[in-house]
């Protein structure tokens, strides 16, 4: 009885082995830790805002590239540099589950219930073109922010760009906005994506963004779905358009969009909780500074 025990043992040793050898965590390494100082800066409408500068940062210096200049950012086995959005650790509703970043939504709307809320990968990125392929749960809302600043207090979207992530289908955020503006891929409430080219629930979806010198396009399977350009008067023009405008609801975010990424035109890229189960993986990047 000993020898069987002793054989199957080192039996599920090797496989054990075997199993971390095949998917091994390659974790990012973070330059410096600690708190977050704040910035208080008062706008031109004599509106004030705080910003957190935040000194946990990930440094890609030595980061692995594949064959086409891609880096993964996300390793498929832990949240390796991520944080969550003015916070310095992940939320507990966000978790990992087959190799695929999940938000295990509250069901009760954006971040409303529990250890919840946006999350963020801790490097400013400028011009890049990132790739990330995502799927939802039955009317499921989330979305691929960008360009983000930590407005102390303020959710991410405050400053930032959203790639909509949606069911279209049963979400009824898709029959809100103008001309589908608020559907899978479209720049939210600003552009729509056309074509619309969405999968349906629960299958995985291909979706892209690429930043360059102000050059803005969203890809969805394949297609290239919009289109804009930044620190433009046409980009203004948007913003005046949507429910960001200037003494709206959200009076911070015309003056944070205009000024889009701050003086260095630069900022984190982020996931949205927005209560929904929703998944992401291949999560990958490529510099173009």
């Amino acid at each position: 009885m000993r020898r069987v025990n002793y054989f199957f043992c080192i039996v599920a040793m090797i496989g054990m082995l075997a199993a971390c050898q095949t998917k091994k965590a390659e974790p990012f390494v973070y330059l410096a830790e600690g708190e977050s100082t704040e910035t208080t800066v008062v706008t031109a409408d004599s509106l004030t805002y705080v910003e957190l500068n935040n000194p946990q940062v990930s440094n890609l210096d030595q980061a692995p590239k594949d064959k086409d200049g891609y880096i993964s950012l996300f390793n498929g086995v832990d949240f390796s540099g991520w944080r969550g959005y003015g916070i310095c650790h992940i939320p507990s509703k966000w978790t990992i589950e087959d190799e695929a970043i999940k938000i295990n939504g509250s069901g009760q709307g954006e971040a409303h219930t529990g250890d919840g809320g946006d999350i963020i990968f801790a490097r400013k990125f400028k011009n890049f073109e990132l790739l990330f392929d995502w799927k939802v749960s039955p009317n499921a809302n989330s979305g691929v922010l960008y360009l983000s600043r930590e407005i102390k207090g303020e959710p991410i979207w405050i400053s930032s760009p959203e790639y909509q992530i949606l069911d279209n289908t049963g979400h009824p955020d898709a029959l809100l906005g103008e001309s589908g503006n608020r559907q899978s891929a479209s720049l939210y409430d600003m552009i729509p994506a056309v074509p619309q080219n969405a999968k349906p629930v629960g299958e995985w979806n291909q979706g892209g963004i690429l930043v360059y010198k102000g050059t803005v396009v969203h890809k969805q399977n394949g297609q290239n779905v919009l289109e804009y350009h930044l620190w433009t008067p046409q980009w203004n023009e948007l913003i005046a358009g949507s429910k960001f405008k200037p003494g709206g609801s959200f009076p911070l975010a015309y003056g944070l969009l205009t000024n889009l990424g701050g003086d260095a035109h630069e900022g984190y890229i982020g996931l949205q909780d927005h209560g929904d189960d929703v998944w992401y993986k291949n999560i990958r990047i490529k510099i173009l500074d």
